[in-house]
């Protein structure tokens, strides 16, 4: 009996102590908490670390992109015109203007270009075919040995011409002593002047000029000189495109390609006072091209003639102006009342040094004058009048006929500003 009793309490005893126990766990929660909030601590961090990686990925692939480096690219204007062509009509008129403004001796030339002196603002190189001698040394005279006055030379200059050709049909008009006399004229001019030289060791030094970062040669040729010629014993220089000369020509232009970036050559050739190309104009000038030419400025015509790119042996293209026309002249023939300014660009890539010819524009002008060569002087198409045309002192120039010569303009090029 004592037995059970015993083993009664024993079993009450157990029971009350395994309630206890189990009142202390259940008691203990703080702890269990206290590890799953460091547990989430630590998993929250490793997730936010590989985030941050992720970001900062992201913004060094942005700053790449912006530091990218755009190419050197540099460009020069450039503007070139067809003959500068001064008759007795064209300085008496500008003698007679200075003398109304008391200069007894001096010519007056403003009121011919004035109109076309906006055309040379902004541009860096100004090129200009002088077609007759110009000097103070000796008195002008008229067709067909022209001479024109100093005054005609400043005028140019003054008006932003920086660049003068001098290799034409009408440089020996005043024989030695007149081209001498013109080459002494423009060497006292800040400009280039070239076409025609002192003396072989004077022909061999090309002219060139850099402008932004962009070198240019220039070389001048003519087709003739009017049946004159240097005398025999003289030092001068002409070159004419004959194929006695054709080797000389090729190593000239073959050197300043070796020299320049830009290989400038203007050219007197063509058949005078129409639109059709000649045979050489068709068959010399691929020549200048593959020997190194990358602009040829085309006179002699006396009016507007095609123009285009032709493909360079090195992949690029060269540009030539067959015929610009006249700048201004008193010529009769309608055909010659048309004349372009010529106006591009030349770009060069200074990273990888490739040249390009770009934006060309072919620019109408008009010479316009009155009754018996009266008030001679230069009007852009861009503004011409019914009333100008009508009263114009060319017999038989008409509207027809500027159509005519202005549909020789491939219209890419035409620009009417």
């Amino acid at each position: 009996m004592l037995k059970r009793i015993f083993a009664t309490l024993m079993a009450g005893i157990l029971l009350m102590t395994a309630v206890g126990c189990a009142q202390l766990v259940e008691s203990d929660p703080s702890e269990t908490e206290t590890e799953v909030t460091e547990a989430t601590t630590v998993a929250t961090e490793a997730t936010t670390e590989p985030t941050t990686v992720t970001t900062e990925a992201t913004t060094v692939t942005t700053e790449e992109t912006v530091t990218t480096e755009e190419p050197d690219i540099r460009t020069v204007t450039l503007l070139c015109t067809g003959d500068n062509l001064i008759h007795s009509s064209i300085y008496n008129q500008a003698h007679r203007r200075a003398k109304a403004n008391g200069d007894e001796d001096g010519y007056d030339f403003d009121y011919v270009y004035e109109k076309i002196e906006s055309y040379l603002e902004d541009v860096d190189l100004a090129i200009l075919n002088q077609e007759t001698i110009v000097t103070d040394e000796l008195e002008p005279s008229d067709y067909p040995n022209f001479c024109s006055p100093g005054d005609l030379g400043r005028k140019m200059v003054d008006l932003g011409f920086n660049v003068i050709s001098i290799c034409n049909n009408h440089v020996l008009d005043r024989g030695e002593e007149g081209l001498l006399a013109t080459l002494d004229f423009w060497k006292e001019q800040d400009v280039i002047c070239y076409g025609a030289y002192e003396s072989e060791e004077d022909m061999n030094n090309i002219r060139t000029t850099e402008i932004n970062g962009i070198t240019f040669a220039f070389l001048g040729y003519t087709e003739h000189t009017n049946g004159l010629y240097l005398p025999s014993d003289t030092e001068c220089w002409i070159i004419r495109i004959t194929n006695a000369n054709m080797d000389l020509i090729e190593e000239q232009v073959r050197y300043a390609d070796s020299i320049a970036d830009v290989v400038v050559v203007s050219v007197h050739y063509g058949t005078e006072v129409s639109n059709e190309l000649s045979t050489l104009q068709k068959t010399f000038t691929p020549n200048l091209v593959e020997w190194g030419a990358d602009l040829i400025i085309g006179t002699q015509a006396h009016t507007v003639e095609t123009m285009e790119y032709i493909d360079k042996p090195d992949d690029g293209q060269a540009f030539v102006f067959y015929g610009l026309g006249n700048l201004v002249s008193a010529m009769a023939d309608p055909l010659a009342m048309v004349g372009i300014l010529g106006k591009l660009e030349i770009a060069k890539n200074m990273d990888t040094g490739e040249v390009t010819i770009e934006n060309v524009k072919a620019i109408p002008i008009i010479t316009q004058y009155g009754y018996n060569y009266s008030n001679i002087h230069i009007e852009p198409y861009a503004t011409y009048t019914d009333d100008l045309l009508s009263s114009h002192g060319c017999s038989g120039f008409t509207q027809d006929t500027i159509d005519k010569v202005l549909s020789y303009i491939p219209d890419e090029f035409l620009s009417i500003e």
